[in-house]
């Protein structure tokens, strides 16, 4: 079922989200869960003891002007990476306009995924040298640390938390978490959700937000957050609530949904990498920089993300060192 329904909201992206809305009863209320849900959901405690006064959004400063892609320094993370032949990347593969998989192709396209290819371009001189591996929400963490990929590019906020455990780059784009819920919902804000269920993906920030700011509210957790959706549709939670960019694909695939206007957190997005691997931080960053500077994030931002609004200006980024 769960199958099902998430194969349906994609295929939505070629043909329902510009006709009918779904009915208003869609699934039954006793529909099964997805695997891997929570009802209720386990709240992670770790971010009670994370440092407070870190400033997330800095990462490593480049150095100096970046290699030649095919001449990685000797020694470096970039030049094992080069002699292993391929980038090995991190991504999601359900986040529309992001990381999806296109279904006409099957192949994965997205804004992150693009940047994943200007990072093997910069390495390689060849933007197709990259192996992409999806992880879900809760592995981003231990993709990197194990070694399983090089980098995670997945909507993973930067927080003081995570800083513990694994490097970021500087930040390539700037979300805030929001609601989505089906369209009529007496769901209008944060408030709203008091004695409620809302789901939220296991592992990510969004489901201790809901906790802290909606105190009275009911979480739910799901393994990835297109499981919240398929949730909301079969009626198990009243309300979806994650980065409004991701909510606000899933608006997209599924017209009985809406986003609510509030966004009450700011979530900068940075790369995951290995703690120790500060010289691919820094060469990311070089990279970062690059897209920055000569209209290549601009054109991407075009390119997939125009929906969200008008074009800014990519994130400024800022350095620790």
């Amino acid at each position: 079922m769960k199958r099902a329904l998430a194969l349906l909201t994609v295929l939505c992206l070629t043909g329902c989200a510009a006709s009918r809305p779904l009915p208003e009863a869609r699934v039954d209320v006793a529909g099964p869960r997805p695997v891997g849900a929570q009802d209720p959901a386990v709240i992670p405690s770790a971010a009670a003891a994370a440092p407070t006064s870190c400033d997330p959004r800095a990462s490593l400063r480049p150095s100096g002007a970046l290699p030649a892609p095919g001449r990685m320094p000797a020694g470096s993370t970039m030049a094992r990476i080069a002699e292993r032949g391929r980038l090995v990347v991190g991504v999601d593969q359900n986040n529309y306009r992001f990381g999806y998989r296109d279904p006409g192709t099957g192949e994965l396209v997205g804004f992150e995924i693009d940047l994943a290819h200007e990072i093997a371009r910069a390495i390689f001189g060849d933007p197709g040298k990259v192996l992409f591996r999806a992880v879900k929400t809760a592995e981003r963490e231990q993709a990197v640390q194990t070694g399983a990929v090089d980098i995670v590019i997945r909507s993973m906020t930067m927080n003081c938390d995570r800083w513990q455990r694994v490097s970021f780059s500087s930040e390539y784009f700037s979300a805030g978490q929001a609601i989505l819920v089906t369209k009529g919902s007496p769901i209008k804000g944060l408030k709203d959700l008091a004695g409620q269920k809302v789901c939220a993906a296991t592992g990510s920030t969004s489901i201790r937000n809901i906790a802290e700011k909606a105190p009275q509210a009911l979480p739910v957790s799901a393994a990835d957050a297109l499981d919240c959706l398929v949730m909301l549709q079969q009626n198990q939670v009243v309300a979806v609530s994650t980065d409004d960019t991701i909510l606000a694909g899933f608006a997209a695939q599924d017209p009985g949904t809406a986003v609510l206007s509030e966004r009450f957190t700011e979530e900068p997005y940075g790369m995951a990498m290995k703690k120790a691997s500060p010289d691919l931080v820094r060469f990311v960053n070089g990279v970062l920089e690059r897209l920055r500077s000569d209209g290549t994030w601009t054109r991407l931002y075009n390119k997939w993300l125009t929906a969200l609004g008008s074009t800014p200006q990519p994130p400024a980024a800022r350095y620790q060192d």
